[in-house]
């Protein structure tokens, strides 16, 4: 959709940005049941006059560091100029550029975390392949590697010995993150085979999600489109579960952290190890919601998104 498109719309609603149709039914659902206008706007092609005014409206951004998984590589760049032009104008943008900026860079995250006092992972980033060895010996056996701009936890790889990941750095099934920064980072042993996922919205925590990793797998995307398949006769096991246990004060240092980076909605991922330590280890802006834990919540995700970006358009209609 481009803005000739949106500029034919004159009731303020609320537009989607995205790159992936799959992850909106679940949410178009949920504005259909609060009553509030949406419009899908895909960003893998079209264009925008710069100088053109956009529509009032309610803008969230929902782009991806995945992105390049579905050959929309280009949207990441795509969204910086639209997020842009749309803050230029003052419009209200939800989870905007400088929120895109920690999408798509582990690192940036990393960053941002540490600033607010929240434990992270000792993380070693690696620009190029050059370095790669050398810098993996500065960590103990086993240790991580992970892409730089990731998403459903794709490019993640644990590593038994550094011979191991000289083995693969140099071999053929070696894959590079799109923006051709991999990280290193310590291997974080759970206490219980589980991570923790706390889901937020207008920088509240709604709920939190219990994501089993006993099978080692490290692809955690919560979404319905991303579910694996099981057999037939056998209906698969709950790997998303809702979580009540959690500790009221991480929970206040993520609402400040989220409210010092200006992200509104977002998961925040952590991990308890073996040794008592509560570690963050990712934020996903474009979060997913699993239709198990939403059928198990009192709240819904989606439902509080709807109600509370629908609750900002009276106000633009007066524009």
């Amino acid at each position: 959709m481009g803005v000739s498109t949106l500029k034919r719309m004159t009731e303020p609603r609320v537009y989607i940005i995205h790159e992936n149709p799959q992850w909106i039914p679940p949410l178009a659902a949920a504005f259909a049941a609060e009553g509030v206008p949406i419009e899908s706007w895909s960003l893998t092609d079209g264009s925008i006059d710069l100088s053109a005014e956009p529509p009032q409206g309610v803008f969230w951004s929902r782009l991806s560091a995945s992105a390049h998984t579905r050959d929309h590589g280009a949207s990441k760049e795509y969204g910086r100029a639209v997020l842009r032009w749309l803050e230029s104008w003052g419009r209200t943008v939800i989870d905007g550029s400088r929120v895109l900026e920690l999408e798509v860079s582990k690192a940036a995250q990393h960053a941002a975390l540490r600033r607010a006092g929240i434990d992270v992972p000792r993380t070693i980033a690696v620009f190029g392949t050059a370095d790669l060895s050398r810098r993996a010996r500065e960590l103990p056996a086993p240790f991580m590697s992970k892409h730089n701009q990731g998403g459903k936890g794709l490019g993640v790889r644990r590593f038994d010995s550094h011979d191991e990941f000289d083995a693969w750095v140099s071999g053929p099934d070696f894959e590079p993150s799109p923006d051709g920064i991999t990280l290193l980072q310590e291997h974080l042993a759970a206490r219980e085979p589980f991570v923790t996922r706390a889901e937020f919205v207008n920088g509240e925590l709604v709920y939190a999600v219990r994501v089993d990793t006993s099978d080692g797998s490290f692809e955690l995307c919560p979404a319905e489109a991303c579910a694996l398949p099981s057999a037939a006769d056998e209906p698969p096991l709950p790997m998303f579960t809702l979580r009540r246990d959690i500790d009221p004060a991480l929970i206040a240092q993520y609402r400040g952290f989220l409210a010092a980076e200006g992200i509104d909605i977002a998961g925040i991922e952590f991990i308890e190890t073996v040794d008592g330590r509560t570690v963050t280890y990712d934020v996903n802006t474009n979060t997913n919601y699993n239709p198990d834990v939403e059928a198990e919540s009192p709240r819904s995700a989606p439902r509080e998104i709807a109600r509370w970006l629908g609750s900002l358009l009276p106000a633009l209609a007066q524009v």
